[in-house]
């Protein structure tokens, strides 16, 4: 089946859910009415002036898409994971807010319903960017992916695809059942040359890959945090790269310190804990993760104790 029948029988099912999806067709329909063809294409290659899709109405359209998008998954996706990570009484608590609580079989359909619709919006995304630029012979549309990247209106940037993914595969390990098994086949935590690398098969046309190595200390993330522009490091590098002490945290940090990938700014105070992900490499490496675990807790110690040394100099006008 085309990925256009496909997501037509798809908005049926979310029209009847209220959530906000990608107008595929009515996007369509809007570059349909674009005049432009080879005779109407300047010198630059862009379209004439009098195009009413260049002078702001796809575009905009599609990013109040996007950002809805982008929003109503990460608020479910949020609810979903702090539910299934929730313990003691809060567990209870929360559990009894959600209409009676939810079984594992419930969680495993809700977080595959997530995915599925974070995929496919995204495919929706790609192809209606695609079309833009084979009618108007140009590379707006690629150009619009990188800015949505930049804003963070990328549904395939981490943290919640990934802790999604995670998520996943935590439940089959608890489970161990057929069900989840056929569920989650796709979905798999690879290490290559010891590089650990999430990766799922989505539809036909999707493979997502999310490497779980930490960029400054070349090792497998620990304790991982994902900064707001979809980069994923261990912690204490986070600190170290953000100028910022283990007791202040993230949150502290400068709004000009920059992602020591992308050099993009103000994205360590939204960093967000990963915890799915860090219950997963636990299981997946145990080894590793005990020994790093003991390395980690000396470094953390001294840190902590150069930081109160610190304020008491301070205080005391030393």
């Amino acid at each position: 089946m085309k990925f256009g029948k496909k997501y037509a029988r798809y908005m049926r099912g979310m029209e009847a859910a209220e959530l906000p999806v990608v107008g595929l067709k009515r996007l369509k329909k809007m570059l349909k009415k674009c005049p432009s063809h080879p005779t109407a294409v300047d010198a630059a290659g862009r379209c004439p002036g009098h195009c009413s899709v260049c002078d702001g109405s796809f575009f905009p359209c599609l990013l109040d898409e996007m950002s809805a998008v982008v929003g109503c998954f990460n608020e479910k996706a949020k609810k979903l994971l702090e539910l299934h990570l929730a313990s003691g009484f809060k567990k209870y608590t929360m559990w009894f807010t959600n209409k009676g609580g939810k079984s594992h079989g419930t969680l495993i359909q809700q977080g595959k319903d997530l995915v599925t619709y974070a995929i496919i919006n995204a495919i929706a995304m790609r192809k209606i960017l695609k079309k833009y630029d084979k009618v108007h012979y140009s590379k707006q549309g690629q150009e619009f992916k990188a800015q949505a990247q930049s804003l963070h209106i990328e549904i395939l940037q981490p943290p919640w695809l990934c802790e999604l993914m995670a998520f996943y595969m935590n439940l089959r390990r608890k489970r161990k059942n057929k069900a989840a098994m056929e569920l989650f086949g796709d979905c798999s935590l690879i290490f290559d040359d010891d590089r650990p690398t999430l990766s799922c098969n989505l539809f036909d046309s999707m493979h997502v890959e999310i490497s779980l190595t930490c960029s400054i200390c070349l090792d497998t993330v620990f304790d991982p945090v994902s900064l707001s522009c979809g980069h994923i490091f261990c912690y204490l590098c986070c600190c170290s790269a953000a100028s910022v002490t283990i007791v202040d945290g993230l949150k502290s940090a400068d709004h000009r310190s920059k992602c020591p990938l992308c050099r993009q700014q103000g994205v360590f105070p939204d960093a967000v804990h990963l915890d799915e992900l860090n219950m997963l490499l636990r299981h997946s490496c145990p080894e590793y993760w005990e020994k790093r675990l003991q390395s980690e807790r000396v470094e953390r110690v001294r840190l902590a104790k150069e930081h109160w040394e610190s304020q008491c100099r301070a205080f005391l006008g030393i």
